[in-house]
């Protein structure tokens, strides 16, 4: 068929990557994001004159089409310097009072590769190394139907302290919520896709503002409406016909909607008769972000801070701290400048350098539903719907992965390849 007209609704990673895919294809592409920025939940912006990401901004080598993802812009834009930043090889301090210890990969296959950091692993005593190591083994098999991964731990003798020094500090970030809230799955498929590959557990971050990425991806579409009041879906005899925007209706032969589930449903008004079920059992939960800026370059790269809501800390640029506290409920209402001295001091207890180092300013950012929680049983729709032309992408949709950056570009990838199939199908 000639290319068609495709709507895409939501300007976050979802729709983005949407965007660059249904290009490739020759579609005309319009995007409407209701927000002033692209990016979403992965976004950034000032905060006293310097350009912050916002929710979700690290990444594991195992996120491949996240990667790709940010590669397909700099092919794009000609960019010279890679836009990402990635661990040679997977290493982590783990930080407490005490002193500290790492693991760290070795140049061995898989899963031999963490084996020999492990048996060092002085955060927890020698019989806890061996029974983490025995429960990493035992991920490849598949979980109870409806178990929770708390519950899985206690199946499998992880202790209080093996909680406390590797399976919170590791999995909590990875699914954002506590471990007793979080299906077992899912939690399985982060430590067989990031800790049984070799290599797949590298930290990376991007050199750059996650909105510059967002921007640049933006560019591909033939029209980028901002702040634009997407408020329904038109459709006609079972196919999508177009959107209301602002109070008028735009054609469109095709359209994905890039948009959270609560979003979502508000759209479709009636989700059942899109074929759309489950909406309402979504639940969220909170990330914040609180930026740290020395005097001095500090010579951190990531580390976990145990038995402390400041969780994870990476220098992202030389004297830049960033400090992620995940499934923060307790702390996203708390002020800017409260958070800001909460993790100064919670840092100052584990890094001697800081007490020494001159603190010039910090901030934070959160999101209160950066999210969805990834309970046991979650049904999560795939991209097609009952109305032809119409697909749905996000990061809470069913890619296989709990809700990340990578989440959300194969959502999108996966709409993309959706349409442009039924679109055949018609043309057919």
């Amino acid at each position: 068929m000639a290319p068609g007209r495709v709507g895409v609704v939501g300007g976050g990673l979802a729709g983005l990557s949407a965007v660059l895919s249904l290009k490739q294809a020759g579609y005309d592409v319009h995007l409407f994001e209701r927000s002033r920025l692209l990016g979403g939940k992965a976004t950034s912006f000032s905060v006293g004159g310097v350009e912050v990401d916002n929710g979700q901004h690290v990444i594991l080598a195992c996120c491949t089409e996240f990667i790709d993802f940010v590669q397909q812009v700099e092919r794009r834009d000609g960019i010279g310097e890679p836009l990402l930043r990635l661990q040679r090889r997977f290493q982590a301090t783990i930080l407490q009072p005490g002193g500290d210890t790492q693991l760290r990969e070795f140049p061995l296959p898989a899963p031999l590769h963490l084996a020999a950091s492990l048996a060092r692993f002085s955060a927890v005593a020698p019989g806890d190394r061996l029974a983490i190591a025995r429960a990493v083994l035992a991920a490849r098999h598949p979980a109870r139907d409806g178990e929770t991964f708390a519950a899985w731990l206690d199946r499998h003798g992880q202790t209080v302290a093996a909680r406390r020094a590797f399976w919170e500090p590791f999995l909590v970030p990875a699914l954002n919520a506590p471990l007793d809230r979080v299906g077992a799955r899912d939690a399985l498929f982060v430590i067989t896709t990031a800790f049984l590959r070799a290599g797949a557990a590298r930290f990376g971050f991007c050199r750059v503002p996650l909105g510059e990425i967002a921007e640049r991806a933006g560019h591909a579409a033939d029209r980028v409406v901002r702040r634009a009041p997407v408020t329904g879906v038109e459709e006609t005899a079972g196919h999508v016909s177009g959107l209301r925007v602002a109070g008028h209706l735009e054609h469109f032969d095709a359209v994905v909607l890039a948009v959270p589930p609560a979003r979502l449903a508000s759209l479709l008004g009636e989700p059942e008769r899109f074929g759309v079920h489950g909406l309402d059992r979504f639940q969220t939960a909170p990330i914040v972000d609180v930026h740290l800026w020395y005097d001095r370059p500090l010579g951190l790269d990531f580390a976990a801070v145990l038995d402390s809501p400041a969780q994870w800390v990476f220098e992202k640029a030389p004297g830049y701290l960033c400090c992620s506290m995940s499934a923060a409920d307790k702390y996203v209402s708390w002020k800017s400048e409260d958070l800001v001295d909460l993790c100064r001091e919670e840092l100052a207890r584990v890094l001697p350098a800081l007490r020494t180092a001159g603190f010039r300013h910090g901030a934070a950012t959160r999101d209160r539903d950066a999210t969805f929680i990834p309970l046991p049983g979650l049904p999560r729709p795939g991209p097609r719907t009952a109305v032809q032309g119409l697909v749905l992408a996000g990061s809470w949709t069913d890619t296989g992965w709990p809700a990340t950056m990578e989440s959300a570009v194969r959502s999108g990838r996966a709409a993309a390849r959706s349409l442009i199939s039924q679109l055949g199908e018609i043309d057919g």
